[in-house]
């Protein structure tokens, strides 16, 4: 089990995720009634049961910056690239607000792996594969080249719920963490 003193936020944030997911797939955001409120009970939170620097049974808040800031940067990089929405540039900065580094880390790969699946099977369905590829690839010869953005998506580009991909990812990232804890506490 992750440590008593963060199991109210990994509590937390489950429901969060869920919620998000569900407006995002209603409406196409994430709104910041949601993850605003999220960054600020997952910073405040870990300072009181933890103060700045953590313990054993939690993070701290130097923790909670550390995850907030792994998930913020990642996130705003690919939001100034066109490729996610500011909604969930949030949602991955409250994310790591409520887990810390590591957790956040694992969510944000296993949650880009999951929009990467979907982003495929939306392509693939809607058969522009190759017009999207182009698009893509365009965009990152524009970034390399002059180093200014360049949105690889038009107005008729299906979107992809980044937040349900993120809320599967950090699923996938807690049950990863229940089964490493479980083993660790058998002694495998």
């Amino acid at each position: 089990m992750p440590p008593i003193g963060i199991a109210w936020a990994y509590i937390l944030l489950v429901g969060v995720l869920v919620t998000a997911a569900l407006i995002d797939l209603r409406r196409g955001v994430v709104p910041n009634y949601l993850t605003l409120p999220t960054i600020i009970v997952g910073l405040v939170g870990h300072s009181i049961v933890g103060g700045f620097e953590g313990n054993s049974q939690s993070l701290g808040l130097y923790g909670a910056l550390a995850g907030l800031a792994l998930g913020f940067i990642p996130m705003f990089v690919a939001w100034k690239m066109g490729g996610v929405g500011g909604g969930d540039v949030k949602l991955m900065a409250a994310i790591g607000a409520m887990t810390g580094w590591r957790f956040t880390l694992s969510a944000l790969l296993f949650g880009l792996l999951v929009a990467a699946i979907m982003a495929i099977f939306v392509m693939t369905h809607k058969k522009i594969v190759k017009q999207t590829l182009i698009r893509v690839w365009h965009c990152l010869l524009l970034a390399l080249a002059v180093k200014k953005t360049f949105d690889p998506t038009t107005a008729q580009s299906p979107k992809v719920p980044v937040a349900v991909a993120f809320c599967v990812g950090a699923i996938i990232a807690l049950i990863e963490t229940l089964w490493f804890a479980s083993g660790t506490l058998l002694g495998l």
